[in-house]
């Protein structure tokens, strides 16, 4: 049983992150106690593991937050709505033509993105409006009847409705939306999903919003219906917070990053707990890896990629790769070992599942000693080494390679794959890895971090005692967010402090009334406004607080990121936002150990051989609710919980720390 975590909290919460090969559940219970459960997802219909799981942890109303995997999936695997675009006459192809740039510069045969609409889904509107709002062509009702009819013809259920100017002078598609609602559609309109400029941007993440949305509907409202009575669902967002699921169903889209977003919200405040503020996250699970730099503050951005599509959305800035322990290995055309991107995912799942037919970064681990057959899932699970061993054989014939040769390449390709990633967050951005510590979760996540910190030559690695869960208990500490925005465009010389103040009034308005109808005072809002600012000339925005000093603040922030900045050029305001923050109870994550005295660990539960290197080293096995705060010792170790395997290489000494986290440091 876990230790008690204090808590203000009265009713019985639970986080829920379903994902790959897993579905993770935390249950925070009313004296303060976490209840950890996982159990192998069900990709067909990802309600049928949550309500299992659900029925096992409890029976009566619950808080649940969720992060969903439904609509990333759909974007992925294009198995999203039927769906039309209605589009300002003239500018059909817009979303095919893109930004035409091209993805692979030196490849003549890169293919095109598969695009969400059908042939002949798009219908142009006989519209115009100029971007100071003027009519050049008006919308009639005759036009409004036109389309209405076409659409019941191609027989669609949602519709996003993408009109010139639309996020400035909104009125062409608001008369659209509301006559399209009246029918029965499912509409998104861009002016109420994004309404900022750039029209190929908004647009996609407005037909993305079409997309996903009737599929999320329908899987919300199903779960929802399929809850005790009085129960509550809240669903992660990409931002870090969680919205109703009402709001969800209407926008979908927001939701497409929730799990790795729950993830790094978890993992900053469990570095903050053991005094870490500058840390990679590093989340592993079955299918992929992602990973986030938190250098004080979890950085966000507005531009993401989902698949080959970009959604303008605020986001949480998480690197993702196909890396994860359900990655493939295999052989390519030139004969040479591969590992991923395709996954083995939760059905059929490795090898040693005992279901699978290939062989996975799990499976090698499971050779290479990294891994104990009966202990997994804390012994809910056997994996089956013989038949691992006979299919790894069947593959290291083919490379002419001992099975133990195959395994540790696998694994060392797979860290590869995973060390490109953190370099993409880190020293591609300006900053050193070794200035900042490894705080690693995911199922596989603790197998992995200390060698690639090593390979990173980072000193520190911190695995969370529930690291298998880490995305499900960062879902229980998001507050509720909303992120709203308004277009500027003017020069920041005509600007004021206080003419921006007026801008931003109507923001703040509707930010407090909308988290003000779900139950939070004034006293638990927190509003930070911030400009996206650019000089003069420039295509893209830095994001800069709003304060008093914001001009002199952008050329700052500017100098830091890109190494110079000119504050005689001139500079223009392009878009106001508002984060909105309704804060919400939480657990408490401080150290809830008093003082401790550094002792050796109890005896291991066993010994068992593990391959380090290419040396095979004894390797003694505790369980994680055996150590205490204050135990220490020097790898090579293996350290199981119920949701996860923690490998300490020779070379490595590691403790636990006040608040019960796993510390590894390099000897």
């Amino acid at each position: 049983m876990p230790d008690p975590i204090p808590t203000r909290l009265g009713p019985c919460r639970l986080g829920i992150d379903t994902g790959g090969t897993f579905t993770d559940f935390l249950r925070l219970n009313p004296d303060g106690t976490l209840t950890v459960y996982k159990l192998r997802s069900t990709p067909d219909d990802p309600s049928r593991a949550i309500l299992v799981g659900i029925a096992e942890l409890t029976t009566g109303p619950i808080d649940l937050t969720h992060g969903s995997t439904v609509a990333t999936n759909a974007v992925l695997e294009r198995k999203g709505a039927r769906i039309a675009v209605l589009i300002t006459a003239g500018f059909r192809d817009l979303l095919l033509i893109a930004r035409q740039t091209r993805r692979e510069l030196y490849n003549f045969q890169v293919e095109a993105p598969r695009p969400l609409v059908e042939p002949g889904l798009t219908f142009e509107v006989e519209e115009r409006l100029t971007y100071t709002g003027e009519v050049l062509t008006p919308l009639t009702a005759a036009e409004v009847e036109r389309l209405t009819q076409a659409l019941k013809q191609a027989e669609v259920t949602s519709v996003a409705i993408c009109l010139l100017h639309s996020y400035a002078h909104p009125r062409h598609e608001q008369a659209l939306q509301k006559a399209l609602l009246e029918q029965g559609f499912q509409v998104s309109a861009s002016h109420a999903i994004l309404p900022e400029y750039r029209e190929y941007e908004r647009f996609s993440t407005t037909a993305v919003n079409a997309y996903v949305t009737p599929l999320m509907s329908a899987y919300l409202t199903r779960l929802a219906s399929s809850l005790a009575p009085f129960s509550t669902l809240r669903i992660m967002q990409s931002n870090g917070g969680s919205i109703s699921a009402t709001q969800a169903k209407a926008a979908a889209v927001q939701t497409i990053l929730s799990g790795p977003a729950a993830g790094v919200v978890g993992a900053q405040a469990i570095a903050a707990a053991s005094n870490h503020t500058r840390i990679i996250t590093f989340d592993m699970g079955g299918t992929s890896t992602d990973v986030a730099l938190i250098d004080q503050t979890i950085t966000r951005t507005s531009d993401s990629l989902v698949g080959d599509l970009p959604i303008r959305l605020p986001v949480l800035d998480i690197h993702t790769v196909g890396a994860g322990g359900g990655s493939i290995a295999w052989i390519d055309t030139g004969g040479s070992l591969r590992v991923g991107p395709r996954s083995a995912g939760a059905t059929p799942g490795p090898a040693c599942y005992g279901t699978g037919e290939n062989l996975t970064v799990t499976d090698a681990n499971l050779l290479l000693g990294r891994l104990v057959p009966g202990h997994f899932l804390g012994g809910r699970m056997t994996l089956d080494l013989a038949r691992t061993e006979r299919l790894a054989q069947t593959l290291a014939d083919k490379l002419s390679l001992s099975v133990q040769r195959l395994a540790e390449g696998i694994v060392r390709i797979a860290d590869a794959n995973m060390e490109r990633a953190i370099r993409v967050v880190s020293v591609q951005r300006g900053h050193d890895p070794r200035d900042f510590a490894l705080l690693a979760f995911g199922g596989a996540g603790g197998l992995h971090a200390c060698a690639l910190a090593t390979a990173l030559d980072i000193p520190t690695v911190l695995i969370p005692e529930h690291s298998g869960v880490l995305s499900a208990l960062g879902m229980l500490l998001a507050d509720v967010v909303k992120d709203l925005s308004t277009p500027i465009h003017q020069p920041t010389a005509l600007l004021t402090e206080q003419a921006l103040h007026e801008r931003l009034k109507p923001l703040l308005a509707q930010a407090q009334q909308t988290l003000a109808l779900e139950g939070f005072s004034l006293a638990d809002i927190l509003l930070e406004p911030t400009l996206d600012m650019r000089y003069t000339g420039q295509a893209y925005e830095l994001s800069i607080p709003f304060t008093p000093d914001f001009a002199q603040a952008f050329h700052r922030t500017h100098a830091r990121l890109y190494g110079y900045a000119n504050p005689a050029r001139g500079t223009e305001v392009v878009q106001l936002r508002l984060h909105a923050i309704g804060r919400t109870d939480k657990p408490a994550l401080t150290p809830t150990h008093h003082a401790f005295t550094p002792q050796p660990p109890p005896q291991p539960t066993a010994t068992q051989p593990a391959i380090f290197e290419s040396i095979t080293h004894p390797t003694p096995i505790y369980l994680r609710e055996h150590l205490v705060p204050g135990t220490q010792d020097a790898g090579p170790a293996i350290i199981l919980t119920g949701q996860s395997t923690n490998v300490i290489p020779p070379g490595w000494a590691w403790h636990i720390d006040a608040p019960g986290t796993l510390i590894a440091n390099r000897a």
